[in-house]
């Protein structure tokens, strides 16, 4: 479902509930209102902004001059744990919040308006860590922005994979799901060479829905897609860094930054609602059920399993040397050199290399099939 679409549904929801005066039980959504560079100020001036009849808005935070509930803290070190009180007891159901620990497993899934486009983009993910692997962490973040995206309406959302270490891997475990069943959709680049792993391109035009990439990335992409107008100072586009999403958890907590401007805070607060409408934690808790009919837990295994039998390295001979000039993409920078030596041990001279759209194998033009179907066979490409 398309941006346009989601919104023509609330403007209908608002209008069958102002015909019938009846906007059933509200969704209160919290926002902390200590810690922000810009001041208190300007967090309140985002609850402001985000004044809404479908949702109340409850501030966490010192005493204000302002129409909205306040539930008074003036120390922020209490202010987290008043946060949680008031989602553990449902006294409120989300809550926009900065510089929250989230415990390993949970990661945030940011909302980003591309100036490509002007279309939005789901971040997965933006802070958290998924796990400590990166790989793993990667495919737990594609789950994660599924889970968001289809919370806020997004029906069957697009999946991109951004072209950091680590994409090859994730395309190939991804489509492992996909074929064992799992309703993964990947999205096409719009570079003529296509495939869903996604260039710089497709970040600024926003081609997937779901733009998956380690945290740390998403954390950089985050700050600049908000920032880039402003100097980097000032937040002030797309909806902040999102709901901290994990396998079984509960706590629907957002999170902007300590730079995000009230127009910032205004969205996010508005991404809690819709991500409440939706339930952002029983979709990802379906979404990994999911995902583990599809042998999530045995790709988990492997990855382990692989990292631990990487101890010293077996002596490879190097094959006599033949001119070069047929390229294999598709191939991990991660796993590069493993490949060469993979094919080395079958006799076939190759060199690594970098191309256009990332790491190759360079072979000889004449064993291009057969190098091909050796690293497919041993796993190096989908």
């Amino acid at each position: 479902m398309s941006s346009k679409n989601i919104i023509a549904d609330v403007f209908l929801e608002v209008a069958n509930a102002i015909e019938s005066g009846d906007f059933g039980p509200k969704v209160r959504i919290g926002l902390t209102t200590l810690g922000s560079e810009h001041g208190v100020e300007n967090l309140v001036k985002g609850a402001e902004l985000a004044k809404s009849k479908l949702f109340d808005i409850v501030l966490i935070g010192p005493k204000v001059d302002t129409d909205l509930e306040i539930v008074e803290v003036n120390e922020e070190s209490e202010m987290h744990k008043k946060m949680e009180e008031l989602l553990d007891s449902k006294y409120i159901d989300a809550c926009v919040t900065m510089h929250y620990n989230f415990p390993i497993g949970v990661s945030t899934v940011g909302r980003v308006l591309t100036p490509g486009r002007g279309k939005e983009m789901i971040l997965a993910t933006t802070t958290g860590t998924s796990a400590t692997n990166r790989i793993e962490a990667m495919i737990r973040n594609a789950v994660y922005g599924i889970s968001a995206a289809k919370s806020i309406g997004i029906k069957n959302p697009k999946v991109g994979i951004l072209n950091v270490d680590g994409a090859r891997q994730v395309e190939k475990f991804l489509k492992e799901l996909q074929s064992n069943g799992y309703g993964i959709e990947f999205a096409e680049s719009m570079r003529a060479d296509g495939g869903c792993v996604m260039r710089g391109n497709d970040l600024l035009a926003g081609t997937p829905d779901v733009m998956v990439t380690d945290t740390l990335t998403g954390n950089l992409l985050m700050k600049v897609f908000s920032s880039f107008t402003t100097g980097g100072d000032f937040e002030s586009q797309g909806f902040g860094y999102g709901p901290g999403v994990g396998e079984d958890y509960d706590r629907k907590i957002f999170i902007v930054s300590r730079a995000s401007g009230s127009p910032v805070v205004a969205n996010a607060l508005k991404y809690a609602y819709e991500a409440v409408l939706g339930n952002v934690s029983d979709v990802a808790r379906n979404e990994y059920a999911d995902a583990k009919k599809a042998g999530l837990d045995n790709i988990i295994a492997s990855l382990n399993a692989k990292k631990e039998d990487k101890g010293e390295a077996e002596e490879v001979k190097m094959p006599d040397k033949e001119v070069v000039t047929h390229q294999i993409a598709g191939v991990d920078i991660m796993e590069l050199d493993d490949a060469v030596a993979a094919l080395w041990k079958k006799g076939i001279y190759a060199e690594s290399g970098m191309g256009c759209t990332g790491p190759i194998v360079l072979v000889n033009e004449a064993k291009g099939e057969e190098a091909a179907a050796h690293l497919k066979e041993a796993g190096f490409i989908a």
